[in-house]
């Protein structure tokens, strides 16, 4: 099928940045030379087409959690926050929450324009086949997703060991089946919750399917050497994802470097969460964005991530952020072998988002910068693809009924509230003050 895009100012590259006034025909679920034109052509006349955004990371079943309950102490460090939120949430979920919380969450994405997520699960209580449910529930809603299962040694090496086989099994069914719209990694929490047999088999793992561990690295102090830790192991190279990286030092971050390695940025949440603030201007390259469960709304992320660089450093450029959000895509096309991901030129992957923004003054590729950081948002989202197929047409998703969906999804929080409500503070706490030392696989 032939689809063209007529009218449009169509941005073909966010880094470097490239606008053309032009068609934008897709085939085959690629964008075309542009030689041939849909019977009807889809009218995008005043709006402006974008690449879809990409979420570097993620936790998708954060998704249900606004307004959640909270009669506990107020948390007065990081671990607290885990203890008293997180990892109490996590523990509730069964899979239909899990279920419900991947389809709100693949909503919000897709009518923000996101197209592709990065998730981080965990579900204590419900590992087995968790990735199924959420590939599946993104999949009908048209979300492209990358999925892992956060093994972690903190509820015990029972869990930890069925962490662990959820993502061989995840990887196994996408080595045989290769779905168009899921991708797998080999996912890990913090070093300080990780014994060192545990992490030793979350980085075979990653070996034996040719894939990178998604882990987070030092997002708080508490967290300290995560990465010279994962160096050792033989867990950090050119395939890896960290997250956050807020306390990582000068010969860590080179490390990073040296590696290739992904370091997803996810400011919001280090501000929400009081963490501290990550040195990206000290990072070279390889730096996308994520939310770290604060939504899936990019445009938004890459405004606050710009504006809290510029607090510390006045000369950022204010390609920053669409740097930062092609990296994202780069680190997505990667996964996915779509080396184009992110761009709309001939050949690409037909991920694209239709703004319905008539801008009010010139945008080329001198300003498409300046239009992003303080004038384009998710406000103008209007229609969304991914793969050559429509999932948002005039704000509504295609394939999704929305206020059956936040029913749904009501109902099932109310049942996932009250099992957290009887649920205690987590006890666990990292052995020696840093890291969980003792055999747990």
């Amino acid at each position: 099928m032939t689809i063209t895009l007529a009218g449009a100012t169509v941005v073909q590259s966010i880094d470097p940045a490239v606008v053309a006034s032009q068609q934008l025909t897709i085939e085959n679920g690629r964008i075309a030379t542009g030689e041939t034109q849909a019977r009807h052509p889809h009218d995008c006349s005043g709006c402006v087409v974008v690449p879809g955004n990409v979420c570097a990371h993620t936790h998708l079943y954060s998704a249900l959690a606004r307004g959640m309950p909270y009669r506990l102490e107020s948390p007065e460090n990081f671990l607290q926050v885990l203890q008293r939120i997180w990892w109490r949430l996590d523990r509730a979920l069964d899979l239909n929450s899990v279920q419900a919380s991947a389809l709100v969450g693949g909503m919000d994405a897709l009518l923000s324009g996101t197209t592709t997520v990065i998730d981080h699960h965990a579900s204590p209580n419900a590992v087995d086949g968790s990735l199924d449910v959420i590939a599946d529930s993104l999949g009908s809603l048209g979300l492209r997703s990358v999925l892992c299962y956060e093994t972690s040694d903190r509820d015990g090496p029972a869990v930890s060991r069925a962490g662990l086989l959820e993502n061989r099994r995840f990887l196994t069914r996408i080595a045989q089946e290769q779905p168009a719209l899921a991708r797998g990694l080999v996912g890990a929490h913090a070093s300080f919750t990780l014994a060192d047999e545990t992490l030793a088999a979350c980085v075979e793992a990653a070996l034996d399917f040719g894939v990178g561990l998604h882990v987070h690295a030092a997002e708080d102090g508490i967290d300290v050497h995560a990465v010279e830790r994962l160096a050792a192991t033989g867990g950090l190279d050119e395939h890896t994802l960290l997250a956050h990286g807020v306390h990582l030092d000068e010969h860590e971050l080179a490390l990073v470097a040296e590696s290739h390695a992904w370091l997803a940025h996810n400011a919001r949440s280090n501000m929400n969460n009081s963490v501290g603030r990550a040195h990206v201007s000290g990072v070279a390259g390889h730096l996308p964005l994520g939310t770290d469960g604060i939504g899936s709304d990019m445009f938004e992320e890459s405004r606050t991530a710009y504006f809290r660089l510029r607090e510390d450093d006045l000369g950022a450029p204010g390609s920053w952020p669409l740097t930062r959000l092609a990296d994202g895509a780069r680190l997505a096309g990667a996964i996915f072998g779509e080396p184009l991901l992110g761009t709309l030129v001939p050949g690409a992957p037909a991920d694209l988002v239709v703004l319905d923004y008539d801008a009010p003054t010139p945008l080329d590729a001198e300003t498409v910068a300046g239009h992003w950081i303080f004038g384009l948002g998710s406000r103008f989202v209007r229609d969304v693809m991914v793969a050559g197929e429509w999932v948002v047409l005039d704000r509504k998703l295609i394939r999704a009924d929305v206020p059956r969906l936040a029913h749904d999804a009501r109902r099932e929080t109310e049942r996932l509230w009250r099992r957290l409500d009887a649920l205690e503070p987590h006890t666990f706490e990292p052995k020696g003050g840093r890291r969980w030392q003792t055999t747990a696989v």
